[in-house]
């Protein structure tokens, strides 16, 4: 019980630098696209609390599987629209990806100079390490291509015509899917998730990338 509740001291700071990257990231790349409204709705913030959706936090530091408040973006002042969309949807998850990676290259650093004995080097290990973690889940989950995650939006800017048509139809019935997609998903795997078998292969080979870097 107490070890579940260091780990939770890591996590919920690891969650929010997570969220608050994630959106962000869509803000800033939808701002330099042209689009005033993440900027005029406050959202180009480094405060956390303004990306905060309640429930998907929540479950973000439960199952490791979450989602942010989304922001809102008007395509219309994008001089390529679907391809905006598709960058701007994508720019969340790589945000994600490039701070997993930058926790892992510190990681590397701490393991190969400093006193890995010493509480500081542990508490900075353990945090980084779940750090990445966090930020690979939630970079993976939003890639699903259902709605309304950005995977499906990066997916409906590569259909045309009735293909694109046929695809959103199904939006209304997005969370629902990826409820039963997940839950399937936890049935079939002992309690283990698609998601989670992702996050630890990924980490895995990330960790084996770091230990050859930096030779440890």
């Amino acid at each position: 019980m107490f070890q579940n509740t260091i780990d939770y001291l890591f996590i919920i700071p690891a969650a929010l630098i997570a969220i608050m990257f994630h959106e962000l990231a869509h803000g800033l790349v939808s701002y330099w696209f042209g689009d005033p409204t993440p900027k005029r709705q406050g959202r180009l913030s480094l405060n956390p609390v303004k990306h905060l959706d309640l429930v998907g936090t929540l479950c973000l530091i439960f199952f490791h599987v979450g989602w942010a408040k989304p922001v809102v973006i008007n395509p219309d002042y994008y001089k390529h629209k679907k391809l905006g969309i598709a960058i701007v949807s994508l720019a969340g998850p790589l945000a994600n990806f490039i701070i997993a990676f930058i926790a892992m290259i510190l990681l590397g650093f701490i393991l190969k100079f400093a006193n890995t004995t010493s509480t500081l080097s542990t508490i900075s290990i353990n945090f980084l390490l779940i750090l990445a973690m966090i930020n690979i889940g939630l970079g993976i989950f939003n890639l699903i291509p259902i709605p309304p995650l950005d995977g499906s939006k990066i997916l409906g800017s590569l259909l045309k015509g009735e293909a694109y048509e046929q695809y959103m139809k199904y939006q209304q019935y997005g969370f629902i899917i990826l409820l039963l997609l997940l839950l399937l998903s936890n049935l079939a795997g002992g309690g283990i998730s698609f998601i989670s078998v992702a996050v630890e292969y990924i980490t895995n080979f990330l960790l084996r990338f770091i230990y050859m870097l930096f030779e440890i």
